[in-house]
């Protein structure tokens, strides 16, 4: 199947640096639901564990590089076997955590045993070769709302672009980006990407502060959406007071929340005049 659907790998002087890949796992109940092959869904064509590993990526590699390798949570004991074929040794991984609109956990997921939330996106190293400065700032979580059927984040390409070197190759690519050469049977930008969009999975930021317990913490980028969410609504006029009251929130978070922001907090206990036009 490999050869058939695939051309070879590319090359470039010296090898690539930093290795992006979200390959097509096949599940082993190739008709359920989950199924990237399920026909009535029509998503995309799946590739054996075996074809996988075979790719060759291990020739078109520097002796010193970085593979970030996408894998189902059902799949990861297949994905260090992928890594270690590759000639990469797996270190960590990054969580996706999928969101609601309102910054929740996206419970329509998928699973046998549990619903999924997340995705994981391993990280390994070939060689010796530390991330680059920025890498030791970046957390290790994704949290955005999802999209069509398989399409990952685009905020992965800033992540990995701020932690690991050029020059870059994404595999199985479906939306080619810039500075990056990509390599797939759907990485042509004439090509239309299979994956129907449904409602609720276009993305974009989240739109409503999220329910928490009192002791609950986000992630930074979550604290970040949420922050802007209570900026717009105090630049109206309304008081952190009313704010804490509206989303169950104490005072401090709030006030938290938006520093976090760079709001410009007004002397507590007034508010903004009003003009109304006659």
């Amino acid at each position: 199947m490999t050869e058939k659907l695939y051309a070879p790998l590319p090359t470039t002087a010296g090898g690539f640096k930093t290795v992006l890949a979200d390959p097509p796992w096949r599940f082993q109940n190739r008709t359920g639901k989950v199924a990237p092959e399920h026909k009535r869904l029509g998503r995309y064509a799946t590739m054996s564990l075996d074809e996988i590993k075979a790719l060759p990526v291990n020739d078109v590699t520097a002796k010193n590089a970085h593979l970030y390798l996408w894998v189902p949570n059902a799949l990861l004991p297949e994905g260090i076997e992928v890594m270690e074929s590759w000639g990469f040794r797996y270190v960590t991984n990054i969580v996706w955590a999928k969101r609601r609109k309102d910054g929740g956990p996206d419970g329509r997921g998928v699973g046998f045993y549990f619903r999924n939330v997340t995705e994981l996106f391993l990280f390994g190293v070939k060689g010796h070769m530390r991330t680059l400065d920025a890498g030791r700032r970046q957390v290790n979580m994704i949290e955005t709302r999802k999209r069509e059927h398989s399409r990952k984040p685009d905020e992965q390409y800033s992540i990995i672009q701020n932690c690991s070197p050029g020059p870059y190759l994404e595999m199985f690519a479906r939306y080619p980006q810039a500075h990056w050469t990509v390599w797939g049977n759907e990485a042509d930008e004439d090509i239309t990407p299979q994956g129907k969009v449904y409602k609720g999975y276009e993305g974009g930021e989240i739109e409503s502060t999220p329910p928490l317990e009192n002791h609950e913490r986000l992630t930074k980028d979550s604290e970040i959406a949420v922050g802007k969410l209570l900026r717009d609504e105090y630049e109206t006029g309304k008081s952190i007071k009313d704010l804490a009251a509206e989303n169950d929130y104490s005072i401090a978070r709030v006030r938290r929340y938006l520093n976090l922001v760079d709001t410009q907090l007004r002397p507590q206990g007034r508010t903004p005049s009003v003009q109304y036009n006659n």
